[in-house]
């Protein structure tokens, strides 16, 4: 298969799949912002359309016809050359333009996308389509983080359905790595995206690293001990957030009449201790590692060992801050917003979750969130 068909197919399999997430929405849930993080499933959809329009179709396809000059007003994200845009807390405020449109405006830019394809494009072109492939399959995973927040933050706790479901962890024990340089970053001519290059080589002391993730039985035990009680294990930032924002358990996490329960996309169930722990924040994964008496990987330790790792259940948090590779250069213009402006107070997380599209659970991929941040799918796994 030659790149264009590859690529082709590659566009209509993704485009097909976002609106596939939203299948088991009523037309009510596509609007609702609960929170600044979190944004309407609509606005995802008619983003991700954007980002085609604005990238592909307005540079390289000829008279091209813009579908809404108000588009890109109300849907462009975080990029300051790409021009004005409505704020991000404003997103869950537009009710217009209503589903159906940007539905229309979806099917409108991937046609023309297709067309443009069909002309065989250059390689620099197809490689601009191909980014906006896999922004997409990001934002795929994103509307799974935000449609569960969006239902978990209903007093009734709507079901969303089966696709995303954690499996059970059993304790394995520790694996062990020796000392020495070691490779990393991504290499080759599979895509990646520019924070994983380039490759380079780091030393790693001698380390160990857990072969299971935390159990939610584990965490637990971490409650009933005290351990979002006492500072002693949190960084100082950490505990001032647990304090301010009055956390005793993990997100979606609830104890009735003693017992402890927790929100999923299956609704509202009682905590099953066998699963691994997810939604925890950087700081909760940090304090529970003091509470074992260890600590959690760094970003090139994960990375080390990956191959010998059973992961892809939930992103793991590293203590790593995000920060550039050696020789790492911004793209010009807009599309090096993408990832370079973001490196600063953010943590990387490795791995993937049930949520990650295929060909992003890659081990040289670095996802990156605030300390803070608990609504993504994390998890903890431990070093030593």
């Amino acid at each position: 298969m030659n790149r264009s068909n590859f690529i082709k197919n590659k566009l209509i399999d993704t485009r097909k799949h976002t609106e596939k997430i939203c299948e088991p929405l009523e037309i009510e849930d596509y609007v609702p912002q609960p929170v600044v993080d979190v944004s309407p499933p609509k606005w995802h959809l008619a983003h991700t359309t954007w980002f085609f329009e604005t990238f592909v179709l307005i540079p390289y396809f000829k008279d091209y016809h813009v579908y809404n000059d108000d588009f890109a007003f109300l849907f462009n994200s975080y990029y300051n050359n790409a021009g004005d845009r409505v704020l991000r807390p404003n997103r869950g405020l537009m009710t217009r333009p209503p589903v159906r449109e940007v539905m229309a405006y979806r099917k409108y830019v991937t046609e023309k996308c297709l067309a443009l394809i069909e002309t065989l494009p250059s390689d620099g072109i197809l490689d601009i389509i191909e980014i906006g492939i896999n922004h997409e399959q990001q934002h795929q995973e994103l509307l799974v983080y935000d449609i569960k927040f969006i239902f978990g933050n209903q007093p009734t706790f709507p079901i969303y359905g089966s696709g995303f479901d954690l499996q059970k962890e059993e304790e394995k024990g520790f694996l062990s790595f020796k000392a020495g340089l070691k490779q990393i970053g991504a290499a080759g001519e599979a895509f990646c995206f520019d924070n994983e290059l380039g490759q380079h080589q780091v030393y790693i002391q001698d380390f160990e690293i857990a072969q299971n993730l935390v159990t939610n039985g584990e965490y637990l035990e971490f409650i009933q001990s005290g351990g979002y009680t006492d500072f002693n294990l949190w960084l100082s930032e950490g505990w001032d957030f647990i304090q301010k924002e009055d956390l005793k358990a993990p997100l979606y996490w609830f104890e009735k009449n003693g017992d402890w329960y927790n929100y999923t996309l299956r609704g509202f169930e009682k905590i099953d201790h066998s699963l691994p722990v997810q939604h925890v924040s950087f700081y909760e994964a940090y304090a529970f590692a003091e509470w074992k008496g260890v600590r959690l990987p760094t970003e090139f330790e994960w990375e080390v060992a990956a191959d010998q790792l059973n992961w892809g259940q939930l992103w793991e948090w590293t203590y790593s801050a995000y920060l550039p590779y050696p020789g790492f250069k911004k793209a010009p213009g807009a599309l090096g917003e993408y990832n370079g402006k973001f490196m600063s107070n953010q943590n990387v997380l490795r791995g993937a979750s049930v949520a990650t599209p295929e060909g992003h659970s890659r081990k040289t991929y670095r996802n990156f969130f605030h300390a803070s941040s608990r609504w993504l799918f994390s998890g903890i796994r431990l070093a030593k």
